[in-house]
């Protein structure tokens, strides 16, 4: 985690290098401090341009007055901005400012003040209930969340007292304190889920408090789609693959089987591809790593499926994109499909 900390007076400074040598001591930080005499020649403005685009976090030791004034200009929205803590030159209090929960200020505002034996302000309604936001569920499972607007309505309705609903499809996670399991009466719904549409089925809202339906992805705006990324994509191709093709293939197929593109995990395939150009376009596109496989690590375990003496011929394998899937520990769900000159076969985790 790279955390910037800016100090605006001399006191201040010796806050700042109490905690740049407490960071250094934790191998998960790279600090970069910022004294006084350094903020007055590099001018505020620019220090604070450089730290809300570059950095995961700021701390500020400082009033809060500057603090604000310097990152007004730079913030965007709260799954992209870093979080942002501020320390009194006293070191008596510290304030989580920005990105609470998603940029981690609450919790970097809790260690600071341990290090600092300060007082923490935290100000989000959620952790002064002590409950859990549908924004950090997502972060503490490594989810994303489909909708930051659906995510803000529904710890807004969970924040009033009314009964939200969570649902894991895969139960992996335990229902969260203030969230109820499945209801026939509820304000709002979470789904853990690796899908594209949601199934009606799986919403018990009141009908007085559903909201009107999208009648193209078949979701109410009470209900918030945590994404899972637990899907695999196994993949063999000919020499020189058209990109284009191959990323339109993998599209299609993925909404024919109603699974939501950004639960992609990664891609397998055979060593030899590692450096397919179709296949390296695919994974920017989706920003995933690929996982590759040897000659010899597929054939211990391409018996298990339909071969092709073409492919044999050619690669030495009879089969790539579904032994690449057991290969990589994974479940296969969608069985080989073939296109001229390619084959896919999608499995999870």
């Amino acid at each position: 985690m790279k955390i910037a900390i800016i100090s605006t007076t001399t006191n201040g400074d010796k806050i700042l290098k109490t905690l740049k040598e407490e960071f250094e001591n934790k191998s998960d930080y790279l600090i970069h401090t910022y004294n006084k005499d350094k903020v007055k020649e590099l001018k505020l403005y620019n220090i604070c341009k450089n730290g809300m685009n570059d950095f995961n976090s700021i701390i500020f030791i400082s009033s809060i007055g500057i603090a604000v004034r310097g990152i007004a200009p730079f913030i965007k929205t709260k799954d992209i901005d870093p979080g942002v803590v501020v320390v009194d030159s006293l070191g008596k209090y510290t304030v989580s400012l920005l990105s609470s929960h998603l940029g981690g200020a609450n919790d970097l505002t809790n260690l600071i003040s341990s290090i600092l034996d300060s007082k923490p302000i935290i100000t989000t309604a959620s952790d002064g209930l002590n409950l859990i936001g549908p924004d950090m569920i997502a972060k503490y499972n490594g989810l994303i969340i489909d909708d930051l607007n659906i995510c803000k309505h529904i710890a807004s309705l969970l924040i009033s007292g009314e009964k939200i609903e969570f649902i894991d499809e895969k139960n992996l996670i335990k229902v969260p304190k203030g969230y109820m399991e499945k209801t026939n009466s509820c304000k709002g719904t979470i789904i853990v889920t690796n899908k594209l549409k949601i199934n009606n089925q799986n919403k018990n809202h009141d009908k007085q408090n559903r909201n009107n339906q999208d009648e193209n992805n078949q979701n109410f705006n009470n209900t918030l789609k945590l994404i899972r990324q637990d899907i695999i994509l196994g993949i063999g191709c000919k020499k020189n693959y058209n990109k284009n093709i191959m990323k339109d293939k993998v599209i299609k197929v993925l909404n024919e089987n109603n699974i939501d593109i950004r639960s992609v995990k990664k891609i397998a395939t055979v060593d030899i591809k590692s450096k397919e150009e179709a296949i390296l376009e695919l994974a920017k596109f989706l920003k995933i790593s690929i996982e590759t496989f040897s000659i010899e690590q597929i054939k211990s375990v391409e018996d298990n499926y339909d071969k092709s003496e073409f492919v044999k011929k050619t690669l030495g394998v009879g089969s790539v994109s579904e032994p690449v899937i057991e290969l990589s520990k994974g479940k296969i769900i969608v069985n080989k499909l073939k296109f001229n000159g390619m084959t896919l076969s999608i499995g999870v985790f």
